[in-house]
């Protein structure tokens, strides 16, 4: 009785694990359904809307995206699809452009497309060169983006990409242990590998033919359109009372980045 239980339980199982991957794979190929409306369609598309039922699309799209952001993860252009716009996909490029120009004009903030090929879309600060506000990260407003703001500082001064165990032993250093609970983050390890990770903050690659397995870190797409260079130079400058300038190779490549992203500001422009 016993054995026919284990048995059942593991069918059981076994066809959960295989239903949920129908469902991640049916998620997936969400997307490969949806084919960009042309110019033409989308102009067809609108003749047959008002525009208050435009509007009223874009301010839920708007909303949707608004939401998925308090938690900092990034948007897929299948589920805008799939929850949000639904009947009015032929009309998706007039809709997502006059949620940008929302996102613009309102809030202060640009909608950015950080993966082509899943069409991802993440809000980051739209500020110009001449505007003195720092990102949310680059004057952490809470403890979470705090202990960001250190592993990225860290990877920066090593050159872009670093093991993980020198970030947990810098952590350590600072009392933080990613093997103890921490009263603030809670579990630190997770909060870093997977919260910060799917937040495309931070990437986590694993490192071929290492045995044990080992892991190295390097920023996500997202620090790269939030996070200055200069800023974090600025920091550890600081907080070693040392000139920026000193760290000669940083201090090239984040005035570099800094200059290169003016460019393309104004280019927008």
């Amino acid at each position: 009785m016993t054995q026919r239980k284990r048995l059942s339980n593991v069918q059981s199982s076994s066809q959960s694990k295989r239903q949920s991957n129908s469902f991640m794979t049916q998620e997936e190929d969400e997307d490969a359904t949806f084919t960009q409306p042309s110019t033409s369609q989308v102009q067809r598309g609108l003749e047959k809307l008002t525009p208050a039922q435009v509007d009223q699309k874009t301010a839920e799209v708007v909303q949707y995206i608004l939401v998925k952001d308090q938690k900092k993860i990034p948007v897929r252009r299948a589920d805008l699809v799939k929850h949000v716009v639904k009947d009015y996909r032929t009309v998706y490029p007039e809709i997502i452009k006059r949620a940008m120009r929302t996102f613009e004009q309102v809030f202060g903030l640009k909608l950015v497309e950080i993966d082509s090929k899943n069409h991802m879309y993440v809000l980051v600060n739209n500020l110009d060169a001449s505007t003195a506000r720092p990102s949310p990260v680059e004057r952490p407003s809470n403890p979470k983006m705090g202990l960001l703001f250190v592993i990225l500082s860290v990877i920066f001064m090593k050159g872009g990409v670093v093991r993980e165990n020198l970030i947990w032993n810098t952590l350590k250093k600072l009392r933080v242990d990613p093997g103890q609970r921490h009263e603030e983050f809670g579990d630190v390890r997770k909060v870093i590998t997977d919260e910060f990770v799917r937040q495309r903050y931070l990437e986590y690659v694993r490192i071929p033919h290492t045995e044990p397995v080992e892991y190295e870190f390097r920023w996500g797409q997202r620090s790269d359109m939030e996070v200055s260079r200069a800023q974090i130079l600025e920091f550890m400058g600081q907080l070693h009372e040392q000139d920026p300038r000193s760290w000669t190779q940083q201090y090239r490549e984040a005035h570099s980045a800094a200059s290169s992203s003016q460019a393309s500001s104004s280019n927008h422009r």
